[in-house]
């Protein structure tokens, strides 16, 4: 299995001047090869591979000085990233997309570099820990959370955040491998995600929205400010990085509530359902818009399914199209527009909040997928109203008392 550790490096200035050098290198090197690419294609006819412009590199060193500053892995991974970029370009082609040619990297939009199998390591230096990049530096790294002993560091790339801070992103293998899922599952849940109530499941718990208002709020205000500045004077940079940071606020925080929400429902439960979503046709509705891109809900589905399979819980998601009009006890559709926040059944009579209907619903249909079977209890034994929701800021790392406690009245109920 593989994954991926990001730490924050604490560079000096001196550190600082010779990562842009490294950077810019690497850029200068992805324009050259992008312009030699081009210039084969007129030549043969055809693209090149990847193993023809790597081989060029040791005669472009003869010529080009800066190259013997920057270690040789280094330099091959910026030719794979030319051609990763390539084929990103015929997937979307392949997809029905109309797609243009690679451009030319101005400064800005080349922001990593990247250390390949060797050349790295994690040492201990002066009595802090660094991390000691060949033909670079040895950087001195945060290290908040310990990489596991059993694990093998394969790739680094560090990586240049608009703010001007620099992070290190370790490719880790482990050599274990994942548990398998049960085959009978005991701890089943549905979870129905909406933006008033960010995820209603089938336990009774309800987890409130992250409320990110303060810090949209002081966005908008540094955005404002940075309109007034005038374009590349010193005082627009400065403000240029105040927004970069008002940005990253909001990014860190919403990441680590997501992150702490899939870890709870992969390490607490042995099957997840969840909707197939489709955000991307969401975003493109003029209605809501804004409020569907700041629950990342897409971010969350992915951030739970690899959870799911590295926990050994099974993960499924499934066609979303009903879950709200159809009743979880007798299947029977009834229309509900949106500001309806309860379900009501005309034919069987049952009656639950709309969402906790939607996430039985979710379960239901994730069973069947799966092929385990109904649970035992039905949702009008569980599917109780919601009195008051666990607010975001509570959700804390997995095995959190907070939702526990949630879940087991609502099941003890």
């Amino acid at each position: 299995m593989y994954y991926a550790y990001k730490y924050r490096l604490k560079p000096s200035d001196s550190h600082h001047e010779e990562l842009d050098r490294h950077r810019d290198i690497c850029r200068q090197l992805y324009n050259h090869t992008l312009y030699r690419l081009n210039e084969y294609q007129d030549e043969h006819g055809e693209l090149p591979s990847m193993t023809t412009l790597r081989s060029e590199l040791p005669d472009l060193k003869q010529w080009w000085d800066d190259l013997d500053d920057v270690y040789s892995k280094v330099l091959q991974t910026v030719v794979e990233r030319l051609f990763d970029n390539l084929k990103g370009l015929s997937k979307l082609k392949e997809n029905g997309y109309s797609v243009g040619q690679l451009k030319w990297k101005p400064p800005r939009e080349f922001r990593s570099f990247t250390y390949s199998q060797s050349g790295f390591k994690l040492d201990k230096k002066g009595g802090q820990t660094v991390l000691s990049l060949s033909k670079l530096a040895d950087i001195p790294i945060r290290l908040h959370r310990a990489i596991p002993d059993d694990a093998k560091l394969k790739q680094v790339t560090i990586k240049k955040e608009p703010t001007g801070e620099w992070f290190a992103t370790f490719g880790v293998k482990m050599d274990r491998e994942p548990p398998e899922p049960p085959e009978n599952p005991e701890k089943c849940v549905g979870i129905d995600v909406g933006i008033l109530t960010y995820a209603h499941d089938t336990d009774g718990a309800a987890v409130g929205s992250l409320d990110l208002s303060d810090e949209r709020d002081r966005l908008e205000r540094e955005q404002r400010k940075l309109s007034r500045k005038q374009h590349g004077s010193n005082n627009y940079e400065k403000q240029r990085r105040r927004v970069a940071e008002c940005h990253a606020d909001l990014r860190r925080k919403r990441r680590d509530f997501l992150h702490k929400l899939s870890a709870y429902y992969a390490r607490e439960y042995d099957f997840v359902a969840v909707e197939d979503l489709n955000v991307k046709g969401m975003l493109e509705s003029p209605s809501n818009s804004r409020n569907t891109a700041s629950a990342a809900w897409r971010t969350f589905l992915s951030l739970l399914e690899y959870k799911c399979d590295r926990e050994g819980t099974h993960f499924v998601a499934v066609d979303p199209r009903g879950t709200t009009k159809e009743c979880a006890a007798c299947g029977v559709s009834t229309e509900k527009p949106l500001w309806v926040r309860e379900h009501s059944c005309p034919a069987c009579g049952f009656e639950a909040d709309r969402d906790a209907n939607a996430a039985w619903n979710i379960l239901s249909r994730g069973l069947e997928v799966v092929g385990v079977g109904h649970s035992k209890s039905t949702p009008v034994e569980t599917a109780l109203p919601v009195d008051t929701p666990v607010s975001a800021k509570r959700v804390v790392e997995a095995g959190s008392p907070t939702l526990k406690e949630r879940t087991a009245s609502a099941v003890s109920e």
